[in-house]
């Protein structure tokens, strides 16, 4: 059972294994579940420190082991990419020890390029053993974008729709959205539709997840 105290690199839910391997992110979104709780489940995702590759792995190790999970996500109280090189790296230490087939996913804001400056982030992520990416779009258009998210960097919004088109080459991927005031869905739906990208709409409930 997991320490109530003690911050978790790698938690679970039922037969879902996530790994939260930071708490960095570009964006400051308003819903996001960090601003109204400490994690999940029993797991306390808020960390006091970034764990290194190193201490990843080994709680890894102690769990990935246990059952036969149907799949690991990359997701947590921070964007994942902000740390490319400690998922990639993970990435490639599952796909080397785990001998069982396992699906792989990066919930993502999708800043990743932004993020890791003239670095083909998408086929990176496939070449390391990635099947997957959740991209959070969470607005119709870059104004909703900036007042929801309240990104960090410049022209963030144009970043996403950017790396959603770059990692439909290389990766299956999937458009998400939290159903918020502020959103058209119709609007969300049709830019979805424009980029040919699967759409996954979210409920926003504050006190769970």
């Amino acid at each position: 059972m997991p320490h109530p105290q003690k911050p978790a690199t790698v938690y679970w839910l039922e037969n879902t294994l996530y790994l939260n391997i930071t708490n960095k992110c570009s964006n400051n979104c308003y819903f996001c579940l960090k601003n109204f709780k400490n994690g999940v489940s029993g797991f306390r995702l808020k960390l006091t420190e970034e764990p290194s590759i190193a201490q990843v792995i080994a709680e890894l190790q102690e769990v990935i082991y246990m059952r036969k999970w149907a799949e690991l996500v990359f997701c947590g109280f921070g964007e994942p990419t902000q740390r490319l090189d400690c998922l990639l790296e993970v990435t490639r230490w599952i796909r080397q020890h785990y001998g069982k087939p396992l699906r792989i996913r990066v919930n993502t804001n999708g800043h990743a390029y932004m993020l890791n400056d003239g670095r083909d982030v998408a086929k990176e992520l496939k070449a390391a053993g990635v099947d997957k990416v959740s991209v959070s779009l969470n607005a119709h258009d870059q104004n909703t974008y900036d007042e929801v998210c309240k990104p960090k960097l410049a022209g963030a919004y144009a970043g996403v729709l950017d790396f959603i088109e770059k990692a439909k080459l290389h990766l299956e991927v999937e458009v998400t959205a939290v159903r918020i005031p502020e959103v058209d869905v119709q609007k969300l739906v049709a830019v979805a539709e424009k980029m040919n990208a699967k759409l996954r709409l979210r409920e926003y409930i504050p006190c769970f997840w």
